[in-house]
């Protein structure tokens, strides 16, 4: 089963997530830029960030952004390589993380 069948068929894309960065832990690796530029951003700091859906970097901590679907296979590609496991995707409904290092 893809990552987008997966959503749809209960984790998450029927349904809307979110995501979003734990700076404490962020290495400033990048690849989650690298899979997703459109959802994350490195800023001047060093670490990265999420977007807003106008492409605004946002640099408020634990802050949240959509999850496009056509992007959720690369944003979870991006939770599962990321080298800091800071990467945090969760239903919006309920807060339950579907991926990352506290999804089940």
């Amino acid at each position: 089963m893809t990552v987008q069948q997966e959503a749809v068929s209960g984790t998450g894309a029927g349904v809307p997530l979110e995501v979003w960065i734990d700076q404490d832990l962020c290495t400033g690796d990048g690849i989650c830029a690298q899979y997703a530029p459109e959802v994350f951003e490195l800023d001047i700091d060093g670490l990265a960030y999420v977007k807003s859906a106008d492409d605004e970097l946002l640099t408020e901590p634990g802050v949240t952004t959509p999850v496009p679907l056509p992007l959720l296979t690369d944003v979870v590609a991006s939770a599962n390589e990321c080298p800091g496991d800071c990467i945090h995707v969760r239903r919006v409904a309920d807060g339950v993380e579907v991926y990352g290092p506290d999804a089940d």
